[in-house]
């Protein structure tokens, strides 16, 4: 019985360990480092927090998909050959649309901390 529980144990740390690394090939840059990026016309911004999140607060230039529609909704949203900057509301959620995007072969950058480091 002792010997399941190690199992679980390390089953939940993987699990963990998993979805706080980051996304290997995808760049992660500060709320500082993002309103340098807002300029720049050949990078695609996205909102991956829901459409009331965004709605009560969001950043001129983001559009809104929300995660459960991203994987759908990115072929007809966004073009591959320009950068998608993806935002939440604390990183956690745009971390796994970073995820996602990668796999679809877009070339992402994730903002850590979300808008609750927006300043």
């Amino acid at each position: 019985m002792e010997y399941m529980n190690y199992i679980l144990m390390a089953l939940l740390f993987f699990f963990l360990f998993k979805r706080m690394v980051p996304t290997k090939g995808v760049r992660n840059i500060t709320t500082t480092e993002l309103k340098n990026e807002l300029k720049d016309k050949d990078k695609q911004f996205v909102d991956v927090r829901t459409p009331g999140e965004f709605k009560g607060n969001n950043i001129k230039g983001f559009k809104n998909i929300p995660l459960h529609t991203l994987a759908d909704q990115a072929t007809k949203a966004l073009v591959k050959d320009k950068e998608v900057v993806v935002i939440c509301h604390s990183g956690m959620r745009s971390q796994k649309a970073s995820k996602i995007l990668k796999k679809l072969g877009y070339n992402v950058t994730n903002v850590k901390g979300g808008m609750s480091a927006w300043r």
